[in-house]
């Protein structure tokens, strides 16, 4: 079974703090989202920012980070900001 750090990226350290949240295998890692397991690392490790989201959703997605839709982009920032209360609720 491949491990979290073989998919693009996901480095080592992430994938330890993935691990340390209840995720811990790539398909572990589709099956709850990205959106969901970056809520699960800000509860644990308050200082994961919009960058780990991103990369979380090109994992997912198995695309390089830069490679994310605008639109995909703008999504994750709006559920980013929400959670930091500078929006809505985090849907």
């Amino acid at each position: 079974m491949p491990d979290l750090s073989s998919l693009k990226n996901i480095g080592k350290e992430m994938a330890r703090k993935l691990a340390a949240v209840g995720v811990a295998s790539p398909e572990e890692l589709r099956e709850a989202g990205a959106k969901d397991t970056f809520f699960r690392l800000k509860t644990l490790y308050p200082n994961v920012c919009l960058v780990h989201l991103y990369a979380l959703e090109s994992a997912v997605r198995d695309v390089d980070f830069n490679d994310l839709p605008e639109a995909v982009k703008q999504d994750l920032k709006e559920f980013c900001d929400a959670l930091r209360g500078k929006g809505g609720s985090p849907s």
